[in-house]
């Protein structure tokens, strides 16, 4: 069954399964039709998140177990909504308390489970979670020989993780081992163990097993693997099979082995009904495999086509110089791309390139061919960096015709680029990929091919997502995962072309405008992009608040903290999380906006990797940028507190219309919208774990139960998000009476005429039966003054929309205020019922047969 919209939630952090039967009536009224669950499996002690599971078959405890998930999907079933799953086939948590992972490593190569985890068996199994090396540890006593508090067995203890001992290593002499205090004797017993712990510092180098991006608390899961599929799936299988789960999102689809054999094993066991989406990243261009057999992704794309219609063009090369001016350099994109990604593999991803180079000498070894290894490296090393996608999806047999094209294309922009390796190393590497020929088509080639491409996911998330957007901020809100990081230009034909494309090729995929992934909530990055429409101003708001805050500034030995490019960053993030409606003499609310903004520049200057990181933090320059930015929100810097405040106002203002607009879009065009947990009304979070903070359920369901079309006429209710929530609802509901419409209703994109045309954007879905006009507006920050809640009067005026024949002059019903509307050739914008900023005109129900009434 493919629903009509989803609602994510994210389980843990106070939300349990009771707690989201309580919301149920309130979901029920929005016009959710399926409820979108983060992973429910048993995950390590105190996870945020889920994602690290310690136990595939087990709902976890923390959040009501199982009977508390059977009362959930029961009182789902009562209010007619059905369930989706975040389900992770490709990791677990490397955690004790995973006792498979456990067994591994008492057992090692013996284990029942060795097989289960993608490890490399040639050498131990590193466990790299000791705060130094096993020498320093060992010599500063931090590791003994203990029983383990639960089997009492002996282990090797290091603080509070009781690490299990192979059998063989103590049995009979288990009294001699407990008693052990001799270090070298612990230091030889450690060395006979079928793993080794070392430093965490000695991951990113010399890890014997396949990670989740940089995250070495999670392990690889060899899902490929028939019996591993089937011993990790077979809770998943029986809560579909037994009808308490509806549809299934695959987490990480590219870090698998072989991500169409899984998914077409997964169909082939859940069954047609069952709906299915992938987390899948798609750069510009890119579409799915057509073999596989799921409804589309979960959305990042859908966000990324937003920025077409929200950013201005027309002024994007004004707001680039400013932010050049500001941060006092030239910045060359695709440089900076290559600097990220360079870093990636010489640093954060050196292990696993470096077993991928092996893998190609050993492979050019046997093949006869001659090529040294530093020539071998520099190829594989420009190939990497060179690759657009996250990944390409060849399995043992090689390539596909599609694949072989992008690669044929890569290749040849990389030799002919100043980057370019040796022609023969390269056209080595492209054979091994393809698959030209038995040579390259053995166990090994199929290896280096399956290594490769689950490298060059984790090498664009990092570069890009986590680097790059951290460093680049000319707009922050083009700094969104599915983002394009260099420059570029914005066009509503664009849009519109996508949306045509995304209907004939993935119509039931989610459209996402926020995710538990984002950077910032979807109203954060709807009001930066009104940076796009007024450049000068901000400029020189942004030179006035440097000039207040300028006595906080540090002289550091490796210069200013903040620097410029810092700074630009910190009023740009802030602007995007202040609150609608918030008065900077608010105390209590301005320590809470404190206490966030804080946790997120700490994650910014980290990730960014300039001047500090997660694995070498520079405490100093750390220390100076967090205390600038405690200085910006304190209740004593009222000058500034005013200013900001004052200053934004605009912006604010402009953004919510904006806010308004993507709500409107993601609502009617082709796609599954999937409201994220608080985003039908406002969402201002900054990157994560602050996008995952419980929404105030109890306010959004009061909100709701007063709402109608009088939220429009009332400036309170634009501040506090009651007007986008209002939308939704209502067209929640429409898309719920009219299925087929939004589903497989064709996309029109309209064309507007007059002095404001460029203003708005407009385009209908129409099916057989049924039409529907969609009329919102874009770039408004120098078209709107005062409240939001009169702003349409002349917004539109001499504003028309051309309609074609089938859609031409007929009788239509404005659905927000239910007034007739009569149609010609053309739409009169300004003549448009109610609250003319949007317009949502469904076909008038006497324009319609009785049959077609009915069905409405």
């Amino acid at each position: 069954m493919i629903p009509s919209s989803t609602y994510r939630i994210q389980f843990r952090n106070g939300m349990t399964f009771d707690a989201v039967s309580e919301r149920i009536p309130y979901l029920k009224k929005l016009g959710i039709s399926h409820l979108y669950a983060s992973p429910i499996f048993t995950a390590t002690a105190g996870s945020t998140h889920g994602y690290d599971v310690t136990d595939c078959n087990d709902i976890d405890p923390a959040i009501g177990g199982r009977e508390g998930f059977d009362r959930m999907v029961q009182a789902l079933h009562a209010a007619q909504m059905g369930l989706i799953l975040d389900i992770v086939p490709n990791h677990m948590a490397s955690s004790l308390e995973n006792r498979w992972w456990r067994d591994v490593i008492e057992h090692g190569e013996k284990s029942a489970y060795a097989s289960h985890f993608d490890i490399d068996w040639s050498q131990r199994l590193t466990l790299p979670f000791l705060g130094d090396t096993f020498e320093k540890v060992l010599e500063k006593g931090e590791i003994s020989i203990k029983a383990d508090p639960q089997t009492g067995k002996p282990t090797l203890a290091y603080y509070d993780a009781f690490y299990p001992l192979d059998p063989s290593t103590w049995q009979g002499k288990e009294a001699d081992v407990l008693a052990m205090t001799d270090k070298q004797a612990i230091a030889d017993l450690h060395q006979r163990q079928p793993w080794r712990l070392m430093s965490w510092r000695e991951a990113a180098t010399n890890l014997s097993y396949r990670r989740f991006f940089e995250v070495t608390g999670l392990v690889g899961v060899r899902v490929e693997d028939n019996r591993v599929f089937d011993d990790t799936h077979q809770l998943i299988l029986e809560l579909v099979a037994n009808g308490a789960v509806d549809g299934l999102r695959i987490d990480h689809i590219d870090g698998l082995a072989d991500p169409q054999a899984y998914l077409q094993r997964l169909r082939q066991k859940v069954g047609e009904a069952c709906y299915i989406t992938v987390e899948k990243i798609l750069a510009r261009g890119e579409v799915l495999p057509q073999e596989w057999p799921i409804s589309g992704t979960t959305g990042y794309e859908f966000i990324a086509a937003l920025a077409e219609v929200l950013v201005d063009d027309r002024a994007l090369g004004d707001l680039r110089r400013v932010w050049q001016d500001a941060v006092g350099q030239q910045v060359d994109m695709r440089a900076e791309l290559r600097k990220a990604r360079v870093l990636m593999i010489e640093r954060n991803f050196a292990g696993e390139f470096a077993r991928l180079l092996k893998l190609a000498s050993e492979l050019a070894r046997q093949q006869r061919v001659d090529i040294d290894d530093e020539t071998l490296r520099s190829a594989l090393r420009e190939l990497l960096i060179a690759f657009p996608v996250y990944r390409t999806y060849g399995t043992a047999q090689g390539f596909s015709t599609a694949d072989r094209e992008l690669l044929r294309r890569v290749t040849a922009q990389l030799s002919a680029s100043e980057f370019a390796p040796d022609a023969q190393a390269l056209g080595f590497l492209s054979r091994l990929l393809v698959g030209a020929d038995d040579a390259c088509l053995t166990t090994t080639a199929a290896t280096f091919r399956t290594r490769f491409q689950q490298l060059t996911g984790p090498l664009m998330a990092k570069s890009v997502e986590d680097t790059l957007f951290f460093r680049q901020n000319m707009d922050l809100a083009l700094n969104e995962v599915g983002a394009e990081p260099v420059q570029r230009f914005f066009s509503l034909t664009r849009f519109h072309q996508e949306m045509q494309s995304r209907m004939r090729l993935q119509p039931d995929a989610l459209s996402s405008t926020s995710t538990h992934d984002t950077k910032r909530g979807e109203d954060a990055r709807a009001r930066l992009y009104t940076l796009t429409e007024a450049p000068a101003r901000w400029a020189e708001h942004l030179a006035r608040w440097r000039q207040m805050n300028q006595t906080h500034v540090r002289f550091l030995n490796d210069g200013t903290a903040p620097k410029a490019a810092d700074t630009w960053m910190l009023y740009q993030a802030l602007a995007g999380v202040w609150p609608a409606v918030f008065r900077p003499d608010d105390a209590n609310g301005l320590q809470a906006l404190k206490e966030r903004f804080l946790e997120f520049v700490e994650k910014a200057l980290r990730e960014a990797k300039l001047r500090t990181d997660w694995v070498d933090t520079n405490e100093a320059y750390e220390t100076a940028v967090l205390d600038y930015a405690r200085h910006m929100l304190s209740p004593e810097n009222t000058l500034f507190l005013q200013d900001f405040h004052a200053a934004l106002q605009p912006f604010i203002r402009a953004g919510l219309v904006n806010s308004l607009t993507q709500t409107l879009i993601k609502l009617t065009a082709p796609g599954v919208p999937d409201i994220y947990q608080g985003s039908e009304a406002l969402n201002f979070s900054l990157v994560d774990p602050d996008n995952r903070r419980l929404p105030d359920f109890a306010l959004l369901a009061r909100q709701l139960a007063q709402a109608d079309s009088r939220v429009f006429t009332q400036e309170a209710c634009w501040m506090n998000g009651q007007v986008n929530q209002y939308v939704t609802a209502v067209l929640l509901h429409l898309r719920q009476r009219f299925p087929t419409l939004f589903r497989k209703g064709d996309y029109l994109p309209l064309d507007a005429e007059g002095d404001n045309a460029e203003h708005v954007i407009a385009y209908a879905r129409a099916d057989e039966k049924n039409a529907l006009v969609v009329v919102a507006p874009r770039w408004v920050f120098h078209r709107i003054e005062g409240e939001l809640s009169s702003a349409g009067g002349t917004l539109w005026a001499d504003t028309r929309i051309a309609l074609p024949a089938r859609l031409a002059n007929r009788q239509y019903e404005d659905v927000f205020h239910h007034e007739a509307v009569d149609v010609g050739a053309t739409l009169d914008v300004a003549q448009l019922p109610g609250h003319p900023l949007i317009a949502v005109l469904r076909e008038h129900p006497s324009e319609q047969t009785g049959a077609e009434r009915e069905n409405g």
